[in-house]
């Protein structure tokens, strides 16, 4: 394989924020998949699912993971008694893993850092909450796309389920790219199991980790935004 191909691939693939309703055929969507049962696995366990929604279970889907972010909206805008309100009426995030957990703070400015900037891509002042929230509700939206996936990892092989499921699905965007299909990562989805759980029925032991989109990018302007690559860091090594 040209090392310059495989390069400008893994180069070409981005986070698209806006895709056309056009379906990915399906024969398209098992050639990524093939490529994807590609990717290593500690012991072959492959400690992972992953589950995809398509036409009318997708549109239910964005209405539900719509009215639980709105749901959300006092407490993400620090309300008093926001989160008591949330748990007394039975919809504050049920999810399996805190998403909405504080960054640490070594890593805090690089997160605050590419908001700004794509927000301030996108046109949207700081002081814009309404723009803000309708931006970040557009990623329950999957952006349009006409694929909805989620992974799932099993718990008991943690942490390692989670670094299977983190290469499967480079492995599926970099599959996909090459298929000319885009994609991103949806984490907040894992926020809340009750939209999901109403779609799927995943083993007892499998945890909801990331949801992600796939289809084609349309032609809008935040589809322009590039996140920064930092180089990869490297320990140093004791003197």
């Amino acid at each position: 394989m040209n090392p310059e191909a495989f390069s400008d691939l893994a180069t070409a693939r981005h986070s698209v924020r806006d895709f056309r309703p056009d379906p990915v055929p399906s024969q398209v969507l098992d050639a990524i998949l093939d490529d994807a049962r590609q990717a290593p696995s500690w012991s072959n366990t492959r400690p992972f699912m992953v589950a995809l929604a398509t036409g009318e279970r997708a549109d239910r889907l964005r209405s539900a993971y719509i009215a639980e972010f709105d749901a959300t909206l006092p407490f993400q805008h620090k309300e008093p008694g926001a989160m008591a309100r949330l748990v007394l009426s039975g919809k504050a995030p049920d999810g399996d893993y805190r998403t909405w957990a504080p960054y640490p703070a070594e890593l805090l400015p690089h997160s605050q850092a590419v908001g700004g900037q794509l927000y301030a891509h996108m046109g949207i002042a700081r002081d814009d909450r309404e723009a803000r929230d309708a931006a970040t509700r557009r990623n329950c939206e999957a952006f349009g796309a006409p694929i909805i996936g989620f992974v799932l990892i099993h718990k008991g092989l943690m942490p390692f389920a989670a670094l299977d499921a983190g290469i499967m699905l480079q492995t599926l965007f970099l599959s996909a790219k090459a298929h000319g299909v885009d994609s991103c990562p949806l984490g907040v989805l894992a926020t809340w199991r009750r939209p999901f759980d109403a779609e799927f029925e995943a083993p007892a032991d499998y945890r909801l980790i990331t949801g992600f989109a796939l289809g084609y990018a349309s032609d809008a302007p935040v589809n322009d935004f590039r996140a920064e690559r930092r180089p990869v860091r490297l320990v140093p090594t004791r003197s």
